[in-house]
């Protein structure tokens, strides 16, 4: 590991006579915090880029069809996966919903969120051999969605909200409690 400071920081430059690796000033200096940060950062950013998907797997589920199943243990905090899609601004989100409405058997993959103080949409309609469009629905999930931004552009990730044991389903909350949705899918209540 590189020796980093900050000039006139006593936890950088200090400490036995001279500069402190990074293990050892850790717990000494928020700089060497920041510096490991931006290292997972940029671990997330090449995973995400590089559209790899591991530790999971395509499974039947009863009463749900098809839903994502670790086929690894991830940790709490740890990155799952991208929720992969066509990334749009509401308005063609909004046609593109209305034309999904006009079949049925079509389904719907569109997640909506603010970004910057504008909606965008990421609209995983169009079936690929992504996972993160095929995880199901739990108001009690063990996935979170958060947003990532790579170069200012938002990419939706789901990440572990709590320790997931290899053999358990991917689940997150989808956050829609309208009438009007409840009504249509009533497994949002659970």
């Amino acid at each position: 590991m590189e020796r980093s400071w900050v000039p006139g920081c006593p936890g950088c430059a200090r400490g036995g006579g001279g500069l402190l690796s990074p293990q050892k000033s850790l717990l000494r200096c928020r700089h060497l915090v920041l510096l490991t940060t931006f290292e997972e950062r940029r671990r997330l950013d090449e995973l995400i880029e590089s559209g790899k998907e591991e530790g999971m797997k395509i499974d039947l589920i009863d009463g749900k069809g098809r839903g994502v199943i670790a086929t690894k243990q991830f940790s709490r905090g740890d990155f799952v996966v991208e929720y992969h899609g066509d990334l749009i601004e509401i308005t063609d989100a909004k046609k593109r919903e209305a034309l999904y409405a006009q079949d049925p058997s079509t389904g719907c993959y569109m997640y909506y969120f603010q970004y910057l103080s504008k909606t965008y949409c990421v609209d995983a309609t169009r079936e690929t051999n992504r996972l993160g469009r095929l995880i199901n629905h739990s108001k009690c999930g063990n996935c979170q969605t958060k947003l990532h931004d790579i170069d200012g552009v938002p990419h939706l990730i789901l990440i572990a909200s709590r320790d997931i044991e290899a053999g358990e389903e991917l689940l997150y909350d989808y956050g829609d409690r309208s009438r009007a949705s409840i009504e249509a899918y009533p497994w949002l209540k659970h």
